[in-house]
């Protein structure tokens, strides 16, 4: 194993300085960021480390960046920093799964011993689950990508062959499956597991930025360009690359992109100097992109040289047998991520999950399951919670399909009101009214308001 790695976060750059340099004088290699916005890419199922950061900071927030990193493991120390005055929020934190917190000013002794218990404890779980592979038992991959049927059963198997090579690899499946899980999956099963994984979303990139964005740029290169920035595919040097939705990059791209792929180096815009580049591409595809490619939208010899190996992530409709165990583990893990009691699930109720088709696939049942644990009741006849028959009168039509985009809504955002009305674009107050008429008052959702800040209430 790897030296463990602490992940220091705090955009004050004298006290991240100072306090960085003082944990390397204790013995331990520190690694630091002024922003929150790369350390997700070096954070995963077999990160060796743990992460301190700031709670307050411009963009990525502590608290936001608990929650991502708790999305992709949740055993990975993270310990916050407070400023006098944020001990609430700090305890808000712990009850939502952060380590330990810490409040300034605090002494370099102090944090170090924090430091060394929570890297202590990840050590702990690293070799937990190493010894139960080992001895056969459930693994990292059947956590991540549950399943007894046949299709899981192939896919885990694909990933544990096809993720120690270094080929280029697509996956495709629909909306919803969790292709993204997948790839995160080929890359910590692989000698880059270490490395940057930079997630790509092929769609949401500027057009007037993006060449800027993958490719980095040099000083002068376009107007606003006033001095060096690397770009994407440099971030992930030594580690993996994940194009998402590779089938909306677009199509004048697709040349360069190529070129890339086969000579492995890029050029910063800007600069006629070649940069070698050390990495792992993986895409994503929810379309079929041999149909793209007959209709012209698409590289054919892109294509054939991206899947050197393909990976096929089942919908649940392929693999309905998983389904009840599915939506238990989802839901303990809901229970989990918002600080609940477990939830009893009826047979009726897990009944009624495994016969629906779930067109958003896993993305869909997770919403489910958080509406269920954040007393958002799911109906057995339709445990999706949207609107149920297109019987009876337009008014209660209207109110039904309203009343599911709200608990939707509130679900998403784990119960802060805030981000919610902002969202629906409807005023605080609209909110709360819409809310008591369908009967999503506070009782129902749960929701623990000494511990929400004046803005989300």
């Amino acid at each position: 194993m790897s030296e463990q790695r602490v992940l220091l976060i705090d955009d004050e750059e004298e006290l991240r300085r100072s306090t960085s340099q003082a944990l390397e004088l204790a013995g331990l290699q520190v690694q630091t960021f002024s922003n929150a916005d790369h350390v997700l890419e070096l954070t995963g199922f077999s990160f060796d480390g743990i992460v301190v950061s700031d709670i307050r900071m411009a963009g990525l927030d502590g608290m936001t960046l608990l929650h991502r990193i708790r999305e992709l493991d949740a055993e990975i120390p993270v310990i916050l920093v407070t400023g006098h005055g944020d001990v609430q929020l700090a305890v808000k934190a712990m009850r939502e799964g952060a380590y330990d917190f810490l409040e300034k000013p605090f002494t370099i002794q102090h944090l170090a011993g924090i430091i060394r218990r929570a890297l202590d404890r990840r050590a702990l779980v690293l070799e937990n689950r190493r010894l139960k592979a080992v001895a056969g038992k459930r693994d990292d991959l059947e956590t991540r990508l549950p399943g007894r049927t046949q299709a899981m059963v192939d896919l885990r198997y694909a990933i544990r062959a096809i993720g120690p090579t270094d080929a280029d690899t697509l996956v495709i499946g629909e909306t919803g499956v969790g292709k993204e899980v997948v790839a995160r999956a080929l890359h910590d099963v692989s000698p880059r597991a270490n490395r940057p994984f930079v997630a790509i979303n092929c769609a949401a990139l500027p057009e007037n930025l993006i060449e800027s964005e993958l490719f980095g740029h040099e000083p002068g290169a376009f107007p606003g360009a006033l001095r060096s920035r690397y770009g994407k595919f440099e971030h992930g040097r030594g580690g993996t690359i994940l194009l998402d939705e590779i089938g909306s990059m677009p199509f004048d791209l697709q040349a360069k992109f190529l070129r890339v792929l086969q000579e492995r180096v890029i050029n910063r815009l800007g600069s006629n100097e070649t940069v070698e580049l050390d990495v792992r591409f993986i895409a994503t595809s929810k379309v079929d992109l041999e149909a793209e490619v007959l209709a012209g939208r698409f590289r054919a010899d892109l294509l054939y040289r991206l899947n050197v190996a393909t990976v096929h992530v089942p919908s649940l409709r392929e693999r309905r047998a998983d389904i009840p165990l599915l939506f238990l583990q989802l839901v303990r893990e809901a229970a989990a991520r918002y600080g609940r009691e477990d939830h009893p699930i009826s047979h009726e109720l897990l009944s009624a999950v495994a016969q629906r088709d779930w067109p958003g696939n896993v993305r869909e049942l997770r919403n489910a399951a958080d509406r269920l644990v954040l007393g958002l009741d799911l109906s057995p006849a339709d445990p999706s919670g949207s609107a149920k028959s297109a019987d009876g009168r337009l008014a209660e039509r209207v109110a039904a399909f309203e009343r599911t985009v709200i608990a939707d809504a509130i679900a998403a955002h784990g119960g802060a009101l805030k981000p919610v009305y902002e969202q629906l674009g409807i005023s605080r107050k609209t909110l709360y009214e819409k809310m008591q008429r369908h009967g999503l008052d506070k009782k129902l959702l749960g929701i623990d308001y000494a511990y929400v800040g004046e803005g989300d209430v």
